[in-house]
């Protein structure tokens, strides 16, 4: 599903404009960005927690020439889906 459908979903199932739905979904999107740029998590009940993963500066190898290369710090975002989320898969 791409943000279009999703959009056009949002719009059908609340009854309101396709702009006003997309106009939700970006401020959504923005807001959860924002909290985890701060380093915050975000949990919706029954859907899943979006936070934030550090991982450690590690060496690693090129594989093409085998060289020992120097990996550098990062932040990833990370999801875990909820209990909900995961029953209604089954």
């Amino acid at each position: 599903m791409t943000k279009a459908e999703l959009i056009d979903k949002i719009a059908i199932s609340a009854g309101i404009s396709r702009t006003a739905a997309g106009n939700a979904l970006n401020s959504t999107l923005d807001n959860i960005t924002k909290t985890l740029q701060k380093g915050q998590k975000v949990t919706l009940i029954g859907f899943g927690t979006f936070s934030v993963q550090h991982r450690k500066a590690r060496t690693g190898r090129n594989p093409k020439t085998g060289e020992e290369i120097k990996i550098q710090a990062s932040k990833l975002p990370k999801f875990t889906s909820g209990t909900a989320l995961k029953n209604s898969l089954k």
